[in-house]
């Protein structure tokens, strides 16, 4: 078929024949004058295809997965991230937000070589400067100052037809999972494997007691799998009694619903003495919960954090003598305290982590692949649900496990291109 009697836009659902490039495409972009509340911010427009450079890929997106991270584009806080690329020389004046997708590669540039027209893929998050002479000789392109998180820090993610990523992001899709599976778990699982896997001398590894809070969610449910997989012992914190059973599925030895506690916050100053008093008693009944559900007085080797600023001094508190806390994030706040006496004394390890370098997302895809890792997928919203996802995400009101939305897949259940 003849290029000049080709559709410069298709409807969703609708793919061109592979490899053609239609000039414009359907997207969910997020505008300044719309910050505010996610289910109002998002909104469907028609906007050019993005073009690609000599290192990229261009991909036809058949399911997008869902991220706090466009929570936050959607709030304009706590950061702009139009205004801060604007503010670079950028000319979009929108947000493609999207850090995880399952699709179809439908271009690359002239450098590529690990993929090609046709492949079947999903996406990892992270890019930076390929040609970063420090990544180049070998150094973890996570320290690297040009590191960014695709769909996030940079535009055009997957909430479109087409989203433009560095080839070396792009993994084999798992063939026996739909789009829809395969587009909701490579952030929160290479985030995982790495918290996991990446800080020695404390991988984790057979028989480590590992608590890990917010089990029922995307980062808790891939946390679990993999502690499991290594042998460990994984511990969910939890909402409510009512994800017990959903987490012990995947692997926990036990859980501990954090409603039954009450001293969660900002730590007390240490000459406090009634607040402090009240602390250390709630501290040290939830670590008694955990030795009760072990049936021995073991503590965490490893602690999961990405709540932060209300539980950082219980989980400095809990962890083991020469254990680890590791955080990827503050989802109830950024200012954590810690009480040093028990962080020198008991010479723990509080570590920062963030998402994972091409090795650890390869690595954890290859256990999806596997059958190895369940994606854990809980719902799936249409390309117009985008808002409404993001505001139940927002709320904490989403399921257990991930959220996916279908964007050129005509219909869930789909595993391959039709």
């Amino acid at each position: 078929m003849a290029i000049n009697t080709l559709k410069e836009l298709y409807d969703l659902g609708e793919a061109p024949p592979l490899g053609y490039v239609p000039p414009r495409m359907h997207a969910q972009v997020i505008r300044q004058p719309r910050f505010g509340r996610p289910e109002g911010a998002f909104a469907r427009e028609v906007v050019p295809t993005p073009a690609i450079g000599p290192d990229e890929a261009l991909v036809y997106v058949m399911a997008a997965g869902v991220n706090y991270n466009n929570v936050w584009a959607a709030l304009g806080s706590p950061i702009d991230v139009i205004g801060a690329r604007t503010k670079v020389g950028e000319k979009e004046d929108f947000h493609i937000g999207g850090s995880d997708a399952s699709g179809i590669v439908y271009a690359v540039g002239e450098n590529v070589t690990n993929v090609r027209v046709g492949d079947e893929v999903v996406m990892h998050c992270g890019q930076w400067d390929v040609h970063d002479p420090d990544v180049l000789a070998g150094a973890d392109p996570m320290f690297s100052p040009s590191f960014k998180i695709w769909g996030y820090e940079t535009n055009w993610g997957s909430f479109a037809q087409f989203t433009k990523v560095q080839a070396h992001q792009c993994a084999p899709k798992p063939k026996h999972l739909t789009w829809e599976a395969a587009a909701a778990y490579m952030l929160v699982g290479a985030t995982a494997y790495r918290m996991l896997h990446g800080w020695p001398p404390h991988n984790v590894r057979e028989g480590d007691v590992v608590l890990v809070w917010g089990g029922a969610g995307g980062l808790g449910s891939m946390a679990i799998q993999l502690a499991k997989l290594a042998g460990a012992r994984p511990i969910a914190v939890v909402s409510s009694p009512d994800k017990y059973e959903f987490c012990r599925r995947l692997g926990a030895v036990g859980c501990l619903n954090r409603k039954a506690f009450d001293h969660w916050g900002r730590l007390p100053h240490w000459e406090d003495a009634d607040p402090m008093k009240t602390f250390s008693t709630g501290a040290r009944e939830f670590g008694k919960a955990i030795w009760d559900i072990l049936g021995e007085r073991k503590s965490p080797r490893i602690v999961f954090e990405h709540p932060g600023q209300d539980t950082i001094p219980t989980s400095v508190f809990v962890c083991d003598s020469g254990g680890m806390v590791v955080i990827c994030a503050g989802t109830t706040g950024y200012n954590a305290d810690v009480d040093l006496r028990y962080l020198w004394m008991r010479q723990k390890r509080l570590q920062g982590s963030h998402f994972a370098n091409d090795e650890q997302a390869y690595a954890f895809n290859d256990l999806v692949v596997d059958g190895k890792i369940d994606p854990c997928l809980g719902r799936v919203f249409r390309f117009d649900q985008t808002g409404e996802c993001h505001q139940l995400m927002h709320e904490n009101r989403h399921p257990d496990g991930n959220m996916a939305i279908l964007v050129g897949a005509k219909r869930e259940g789909m595993t391959t291109r039709e």
